[in-house]
């Protein structure tokens, strides 16, 4: 069947059709809700809720833009609700994590368990790039966060952000913009592997944890990154990253298992979730 056929057949409300087209790019919607959201049970709540709320609504689809950008609208609109009722986060969220996983033993155990029995627990710096990513980006407001995600993670055109979110072209224009500021300045005081005054060796450091035989400064010489920080200023670098990111499916790596758990320390540090022994692997009594 013809791909209009099928989009006819599902604005008709063959619910078969539609599951076709949404598959098309389910895998980058849930990667993008978890940029967002950063908890894979709220992901797959919120993919779910996207489905039904789609397709409930599939007669209205009156095809001004493609059909992913209009279920992107919607995901959007439900991360929207879920995010605004969080505190944004400081860009210390990371710090704190680190000074809960070194001050208790239980953390240390979950991230071990997972790093030595799940086939998603290596450790890669190039993930954890992408993990800080994520981190810092929640320190934007949501709408600066989301125009930056869809159009330098996910190649969203201008036109589309401005369906998304119900904003002109001027306004998309001037979200990205600063959130693309803020970033680039964060990192440039913040990261160490960018800058000789940066302050955070997160990655470096969780890399000789988990990886102790391996030549460190041979593994960050492999990253553009950091190989262009002599040479390049700071919105060249700030492309590298986002580059980097790009390359990296956050739901499906080599270190997905373990990011969860450091991630749910950081949510724990910051107080946005309390039950982290209750439904992490592996659980110390």
């Amino acid at each position: 069947m013809e791909r209009e056929e099928i989009l006819k057949s599902a604005i008709a409300g063959d619910i078969n059709a539609f599951q076709t087209l949404f598959a098309e790019f389910q895998t980058q919607l849930r990667s993008y809700l978890y940029r967002l959201l950063t908890d894979r049970n709220d992901v797959d709540d919120l993919t779910h809720d996207t489905f039904i709320r789609a397709f409930s609504r599939i007669s209205t689809f009156n095809q001004d833009s493609s059909l992913k950008t209009w279920v992107f609208k919607i995901a959007t609109n439900l991360a929207y609700d879920h995010l605004r009722k969080q505190k944004r986060w400081k860009a210390d969220a990371q710090d704190r994590a680190a000074d809960l996983a070194i001050g208790s033993e239980k953390f240390r155990q979950v991230f071990w368990f997972v790093h030595d029995t799940s086939s998603a627990g290596a450790y890669e710096m190039k993930e954890h790039i992408d993990y800080c990513f994520t981190c810092i980006s929640k320190t934007l407001p949501i709408e600066n966060q989301v125009a930056l995600i869809l159009k330098d993670i996910y190649d969203f055109q201008v036109r589309e952000i401005c369906l998304i979110l119900d904003k002109t072209e001027g306004v998309i224009k001037y979200l990205l913009n600063d959130a693309r500021n803020i970033m680039t300045d964060i990192f440039e005081h913040r990261c160490a592997l960018i800058n000789k005054d940066g302050v955070c060796h997160q990655c470096s450091h969780i890399n000789g944890v988990f990886n102790p035989k391996q030549d460190q400064q041979e593994e960050l010489m492999k990253l553009d990154l950091v190989k262009g920080s002599k040479k390049y200023n700071r919105e060249e670098l700030f492309t590298l990253r986002t580059l980097l990111v790009k390359a990296i499916d956050p739901l499906h790596a080599l270190g997905t298992d373990l990011h969860e758990a450091i991630m749910g320390c950081l949510r724990t540090a910051i107080g946005e979730k309390s039950d982290f022994f209750d439904r992490a692997p592996g659980k110390a009594e």
